[in-house]
């Protein structure tokens, strides 16, 4: 089940130079499977829309980044892709989150029998079926 939480749209915003960055990055992610892309707003930025499951913004630029591609990197930008950055990755380890393993109790019991505790009966065991 997804939750509506899960689909992103995140803008992603390239340097000035060199040119055509913005349209070489769409045609280059357009090719991915659970993923739209299109251009921004703006003249040197792309959308992408994705599963916070399948994706994340720091991988994705990550690989823009190992590909040669500059992104815009004023304060503004740096901030916000941090706080994304943050955000996604708590929410993908919440969502994967294992259940919570049930322990057994035999462990525990045979710790507590080795232990002196005041709850040992010393009564011999041939009283302690006389009635």
């Amino acid at each position: 089940m997804k939750l509506p939480d899960q689909e992103k749209s995140r803008e992603i915003v390239f340097n000035a130079l060199p040119v055509n960055q913005a349209k070489l990055a769409l045609v280059l992610l357009d090719g991915m499977q659970d993923m739209n892309v299109e251009m921004g707003e703006r003249p040197n930025s792309i959308v992408v829309h994705y599963d916070v499951c399948d994706y994340s913004l720091e991988k994705l630029e990550a690989a823009l980044l190992s590909q040669g591609f500059h992104l815009d990197n004023g304060l503004l930008y740096k901030l916000r892709r941090a706080l994304i950055y943050f955000c996604e990755r708590n929410q993908r380890d919440n969502l994967s989150v294992p259940p919570a393993q049930q322990k057994s109790a035999k462990p525990f019991v045979e710790a507590f029998g080795h232990h002196p505790h005041g709850d040992r009966d010393d009564t011999p065991e041939e009283w302690r079926g006389y009635q």
